[in-house]
């Protein structure tokens, strides 16, 4: 939950291994690979036309979700940088992370992202395409680098997404492997992902939608916690689990919260962000030390019984680890919560 913004925006024209292209130091392109025809894929993506000239080979991923979709489609080979790692890297794609240039601990600068001379920039959050980050997208076009965003919010909110559910990830995983032309490796891990969801609904007692037990969502902080709202992963994990959001009632997907009002709200169920940055009630168990600690807090039936699901917290953001988190949780419910 980086920011509340999240634009797409790819024009049409790519920096290949052409010497008349005009393409900017940092090392030349690689060939397309062998068996990928330089076919253009056009997309609509926020409201804009998408045209991606040819398979990219010299790609960046700009933050961890960019970053996973792409390893998981087996891209490690098309990527010439990384950044903004705010989780462990999941274990079965660590070998081919380990293979991918990281640029910066948070977001790369201009300056290093152009030294790298891509021909393609994938990013979930439109911080990455700040001034003081990346460079905005339309100086990336000027470059000849299309520059790709999440469209679960867009620039203009008109043209965003507005709902996050699984088939929206699973889209995005299309759009990003048919830019590269790999479609088949999108089926395949989409299928892989979709039996896990099924397997994770059908553990749970067969109950009318959002019959289940309330659910909240707690991201960050303490003295202002931030919650789950309407339109989010967390919607869509507790209705697949046929549980409740308690704040789905929430406009924001991420609201500030009041722990008066989430007392009154008595959730049966905390499920827990797990962040690696540092900041007040960012870990799992700093927000368990200081739920059980506050005076409001602490009578929550939910702490009483230590009725705690700990989930990373990019999964809280649309990104494959999203499957994940549903299954944590509905793990948890169908072995407590009766």
């Amino acid at each position: 939950m980086f920011t509340p913004m999240k634009t797409v925006f790819i024009k049409a024209a790519m920096c290949l291994v052409l010497a008349a292209a005009g393409c900017s130091d940092g090392g030349a392109a690689a060939p397309v690979a062998q068996g990928h025809a330089a076919t253009p894929v056009h997309l609509t993506n926020c409201g804009l036309p998408v045209t991606v000239a040819a398979p990219p080979q010299r790609a960046i991923a700009l933050e961890q979700n960019a970053t996973e979709i792409m390893l998981s489609l087996g891209l490690a080979d098309r990527m010439v940088g990384t950044s903004y790692q705010t989780d462990p890297v999941l274990p079965d794609l660590r070998p081919a992370y380990d293979k991918v240039p990281v640029l910066a601990k948070l977001y790369p600068s201009r300056e290093a992202v152009r030294a790298a001379n891509p021909d393609f920039v994938y990013s979930t959050y439109t911080s990455a395409y700040a001034p003081d980050a990346a460079g905005s997208r339309a100086d990336l076009a000027t470059l000849g680098v299309p520059a790709y965003l999440s469209g679960f919010a867009c620039e203009k909110p008109a043209d965003a997404t507005q709902t996050v559910t699984f088939d929206g990830i699973f889209d995005e995983i299309r759009d990003i492997a048919g830019v590269f032309g790999v479609p088949e490796r999108a089926d395949k891990l989409i299928h892989e992902q979709q039996s896990r969801l099924d397997a994770a609904r059908r553990a749970m007692p067969t109950a009318a939608p959002n019959a289940g037990p309330s659910l909240l969502w707690y991201y960050s902080g303490t003295s202002t916690p931030y919650v789950a709202g309407h339109g989010g992963v967390p919607d869509a994990i507790s209705s697949l689990l046929g549980a409740r959001n308690t704040f789905t009632d929430a406009s924001q997907k991420w609201p500030a919260g009041n722990w008066e009002e989430i007392a009154k709200r008595n959730p049966a169920v905390i499920v827990l962000a797990d962040l690696t940055r540092g900041g007040d009630g960012d870990s799992a168990q700093s927000k368990i030390d200081f739920l059980r600690r506050n005076p409001v807090t602490s009578k929550l039936d939910a702490v009483v019984a230590g009725r705690f699901v700990t989930v990373p917290g990019s999964s809280m953001d649309p990104s494959i680890r999203s499957v994940q988190a549903a299954e944590l949780v509905g793990a948890h419910l169908h072995g407590t919560v009766r």
